[in-house]
């Protein structure tokens, strides 16, 4: 079951390169144009969970898998909030609203929080225990 793991942690790095957020004018933004710490701090956590499948530490893998579904959660209200406030100037909460309504999320969401998932709910192997 570990390669199913590897796989799923293979996919949380690819789906930190697709497209995450789609900005007007601006284009697609991935993990790294978002924030940087946010892409360095998923990409420590894809550290983990692989040194946790790598010495069979299922707990350790489940717990960094876990990290990353708070994180991919904690990036999506930031991206939010972050929009919202963007258009804070704007006289009318309408608005604001309607300009922060035109951020919007991306199909590699889907790629990340479904590969943290696989990662998550493997079930493991007797062999593959200590």
């Amino acid at each position: 079951m570990k390669n199913i793991q590897i796989l799923g942690l293979l996919l949380v790095i690819v789906g930190s390169f697709l497209p995450l957020v789609h900005v007007p004018v601006i284009g697609n933004w991935n993990y790294w144009k978002l924030d940087h710490s946010l892409a360095v701090m998923c990409w420590l956590l894809c550290a983990a969970t692989l040194f946790g499948i790598v010495n069979n530490s299922v707990k350790m893998t489940r717990i960094s898998a876990l990290l990353l579904v708070l994180l991919f959660l904690f990036t999506l209200f930031a991206v939010k909030f972050q929009a919202s406030q963007y258009f804070s100037f704007m006289p009318f909460k309408s608005w604001q609203d309607k300009l922060a309504g035109i951020v919007k999320l991306r199909w590699g969401w889907i790629v990340e929080f479904l590969s943290a998932f696989i990662i998550i709910f493997t079930k493991s192997n007797k062999a593959d225990h200590k």
